[in-house]
């Protein structure tokens, strides 16, 4: 059964596969269309890895990998904002927000997860 944040990676997985088909048209961004298409469906793939995690050190290790994904994703989508007469800045900027939020999410998943393991472990 799907949870509200994996149909939110899985979305966003979608939207950017869409987005890297626009930009890769332009020679100048293949390689970063190729590498972005990569990063945004790690997210969500390794993200119904860890919902399946075998235990809580697990899940940590395995959403630690979907924020790294999403991290990489953020720095490719900012670099392409910075180039000069990009025509799908909208498209851009709605990507951005949204990897920006699951960033959030993903930050926070992890760092609660750490402390409760400490505090199982005391």
């Amino acid at each position: 059964m799907k949870n509200d944040i994996e149909i939110r990676l899985v979305k966003f997985a979608s939207a950017i596969i869409k987005f890297a088909g626009i930009i890769r048209k332009n020679h100048l961004f293949k390689s970063l269309a190729d590498q972005i298409i990569r990063s945004a469906t790690s997210c969500a793939l390794n993200y119904g890895e860890a919902r399946n995690a075998q235990s809580k050190k697990d899940f940590i290790h395995k959403a630690s990998i979907v924020l790294k994904e999403l991290r990489e994703t953020h720095i490719n989508l900012q670099i392409i904002e910075q180039t000069q007469n990009f025509e799908e800045m909208q498209m851009l900027t709605i990507l951005l927000d949204e990897c920006s939020e699951l960033l959030a999410i993903f930050t926070a998943s992890v760092k609660t997860a750490k402390k409760n393991l400490e505090l199982e472990k005391r």
